[in-house]
């Protein structure tokens, strides 16, 4: 069990707890007080959780932010003036670093309602950073894109629904240009490129997709057409298939440096502990990758025998690696993202990576985290703070790369192109996301119904060098 799934089966056990107490409660009220009270403050304490505590939230937001970056960092000399936010005399900043401010925010009561926001004023960009209800304790905002109106010394911070207390910190990472270097992205699903590097692929002078699984599970919305779970197992993964290999068509990626290689849905983690043993579909019957990998440009050692094998995912990893020889490699990090398949599908590169005559840059990309489920916080089309991290112990070295508006836009176009984001939110879904419009002030996107539009079309990516 990872870590993701021991915080959900806490939630879920405190959850359950909460309901029993709750029942007892109501139980008593109906007894003690009026037979119909019970009925009505079950409906009001339904609303209440929707609005407010239905966040996947797995720790307190009381607690730090644990950051660590490497001691030869720059750390320029920043003072907080009530809302101006200054540099020290003589300091210049590179307009295209990543720059990372810590403070500590401090929500107001009025934050444990609505969604607390730090506002970044004075220039021509302006930017709002959200952050957890209720938050007390060190944040780390993102001010990559605001170097020349911090320089200017008219960089404003404001904070709604929250105060900024304390000394701030700056960093400024300075970085190669990684558009101008070949790129190749490593998808563990048709989407997760687009998701964490749409507007880093898209920008890049030479760019491969690489995607690792045909996503054929979770058919249900394929099966109310009429279909059984196989059959809507197999139309969903040949759907996705097309995704990974048209959809990067719309960045301007040829075809020929698109590559499905067609393994299957949450069985990485199988085929990594029995590395010669295939390991079938969960819903499709299928153990053979070769009818998910019929639009690919070339031919793999995979293809041989279309045995879903980790000796086989090595295999097409390497040939690929030797293939494209990339200067720079983008995959799940591996320790923000707890996504299974996003785990192996690191490990599987580094496998591949031993024994060849160069070693590219790693950028890592969390498409999902351990314990907010809501992050990126805020809406779209703003910018992205850092994420929660709680181990100080692991050195991090952020990324950030702006995306102007049209950019964003083509994200969010490339992303509905894309099967599964297509289809609406369950019925539940929506009543939360009605209730929190409503109680909350929390909006959606324009872009599309899914979640992830609000989370993945934002003015900035966040990748972390490792």
């Amino acid at each position: 069990m990872n870590r993701k799934q021991q915080l959900l089966k806490r939630h879920r056990r405190n959850k359950r707890i909460g309901l029993l107490v709750a029942l007892v409660l109501l139980i008593l009220c109906g007894i003690l007080v009026a037979w119909w009270l019970p009925l009505v403050l079950a409906v009001v304490g339904w609303v209440v959780h929707e609005a407010w505590f239905a966040d996947h939230l797995f720790y307190s937001p009381n607690d730090h932010y644990q950051y660590t970056f490497a001691p030869y960092t720059p750390q320029p000399k920043v003072h907080l003036n009530g809302e101006h936010l200054r540099l020290d005399e003589g300091v210049m900043l590179v307009d295209d670093a990543t720059l990372v401010l810590a403070l500590k925010v401090k929500s107001t009561w009025l934050g444990r309602f609505f969604d607390p926001v730090v506002e970044l004023l004075g220039g021509d960009n302006p930017d709002r950073q959200t952050f957890e209800r209720g938050v007390n304790g060190l944040r780390y905002l993102n001010l990559s894109g605001q170097a020349q109106v911090l320089s200017r010394g008219e960089l404003r911070l404001r904070g709604r629904f929250c105060r900024l207390v304390g000394e701030p910190v700056l960093w400024a990472f300075e970085h190669p240009d990684f558009r101008r270097q070949r790129v190749m992205v490593i998808a563990p699903h048709a989407d997760d490129a687009e998701l964490a590097a749409y507007g880093l692929y898209s920008q890049a002078d030479e760019t491969w997709i690489v995607t690792l699984t045909a996503g054929e599970i979770e058919a249900e919305h394929y099966q109310r057409m009429g279909m059984d779970k196989v059959e809507a197992a197999r139309l969903k993964g040949r759907l996705r298939a097309w995704d990974s290999i048209a959809v990067p068509r719309w960045a301007g990626v040829p075809q020929a440096h698109c590559v499905q290689l067609g393994y299957f849905c949450l069985q990485l983690a199988a085929m990594q502990a029995s590395p010669a043993k295939p390991i079938g579909s969960r819903e499709a019957d299928l153990d053979d990758t070769r009818l998910f990998r019929q639009l690919n440009p070339f031919g793999l050692p995979g293809d041989v025998d279309g045995a879903p094998t980790w000796n086989n995912l090595l295999a097409d990893l390497q040939a690929l690696l030797l293939r494209a020889r990339p200067e720079v490699i983008v995959l799940p990090h591996p320790t923000l993202d707890p996504h299974p398949d996003h785990i192996c599908a690191q490990a599987a590169v580094l496998e591949a990576l031993k024994g060849l005559d160069w070693q590219p840059t790693l950028l890592g990309y969390a498409n999902h985290l351990h314990d907010n489920d809501r992050w990126p916080m805020g809406d779209t089309g703003a910018g992205i703070a850092l994420p929660p991290v709680f181990d100080p112990g692991q050195q991090m070295h952020p990324w950030c790369l702006q995306l102007s508006l049209a950019q964003q836009r083509d994200k969010a176009m490339a992303l509905a192109m894309m099967h599964d984001l297509q289809p609406p939110a369950p019925f539940k879904r929506r009543l939360r996301r009605g209730l929190q419009r409503l109680l909350a002030g929390r909006g959606g996107s324009p872009y599309g119904d899914n979640e992830f539009f609000r989370k993945a079309v934002r003015r900035q990516e966040l990748f972390w060098r490792l």
